[in-house]
């Protein structure tokens, strides 16, 4: 079912004609009292209640529409249309009105506790900023759409907990903590994909929570920390072995002192000890050579 425009009148003439009428009609009773005990006919006073009675079965159709709400129109469960004129309008008195907003709105889904993609427990929530496009499908296609959005969205977010690890250990691969950008934009389609039934339209889904679960909390920052010391480690040695290259260069190039291989694997080790040592080094002397 989609939404169909349904243009209704304008409220304000409608207004000033049902008073003016309720008026008269207050007027013609009040008048046809004073001349029913003469001429003995109760007709003229049980028109005018009839016409004040329409009248005010009239005042029930006016009913005002605010920006950025739609209003569905229903007559007897038949869908009629939806108005979405802001100001006041009048339309059937037997239609029966239900306001929708069509304003953006947001809501953060509670902090669910999922498995990622390797199976570790993570702690898990996001942010869905979402308005209603089609009134139509949002009224008689789902029960009530905005639980509808909560419980579909907090299940797209589960499904894409199971998509990615946590953090990456390998080059290449997308992870929830370092693909913030290409998660989120997963994530907005995934709900979008699942909202679309009941004519929602999602503008933003951001996560707003990402932890691991306590009970492993722990033992994972040992594993970043380690990670880290390792990643480190290679860095330093690079630039290590990269520095005493450099140096053996330097020194072959100007001649400043002829090294044979021994001494250039001395000069070698002791360097590595002590660019990649974590504390000073101490200076040993080496006294022993091949050579005699």
């Amino acid at each position: 079912m989609r939404e169909k425009e349904r243009r209704t009148a304008s409220g304000f003439l409608y207004f000033i004609l049902i008073v003016l009428i309720a008026f008269a009609a207050l007027w013609a009773f009040v008048e046809t009292l004073r001349t029913v005990d003469d001429t003995g006919n109760p007709w003229p006073t049980l028109g005018s209640l009839l016409v004040l009675f329409l009248d005010l079965l009239c005042l029930k159709g006016l009913f005002g529409v605010q920006p950025n709400q739609g209003v569905v129109l229903q007559l007897f469960g038949h869908y009629i249309g939806t108005e979405r004129t802001p100001g006041l309008r009048w339309a059937n008195p037997f239609y029966a009105k239900k306001r929708v907003s069509l304003r953006t709105r947001n809501f953060e889904t509670s902090q669910l506790k999922v498995n990622d993609h390797e199976g570790n427990p993570i702690e898990f929530a996001a942010v869905v900023v979402w308005m209603v496009v089609d009134t139509a499908e949002a009224i008689f296609q789902v029960d009530n759409y905005e639980n509808y959005v909560k419980v579909q969205s907090e299940a797209a977010l589960r499904n894409l907990a199971t998509s990615y690890p946590y953090d990456a250990h390998e080059e290449g691969v997308k992870s929830l903590r370092g693909n913030t950008a290409e998660v989120a934009a997963h994530l907005r389609d995934e709900i979008q994909e699942r909202l679309s039934v009941a004519g929602v339209k999602v503008t933003e889904a951001r996560i707003s929570h990402l932890a691991y679960a306590p009970e492993i909390a722990a033992s994972m920052l040992q594993r970043q920390q380690a990670s880290a010391i390792v990643a480190a480690r290679q860095r330093i040695v690079e630039g290590a072995v990269g520095m005493v290259e450099m140096a053996l260069e330097r020194l072959a190039e100007k001649g400043t002192v002829q090294l044979d291989e021994e001494r250039k694997a001395a000069m070698v080790s002791n360097l590595l000890v002590v660019l990649c040592g974590e504390r000073a080094a101490q200076p040993v002397l080496n006294t022993g050579t091949m050579y005699h």
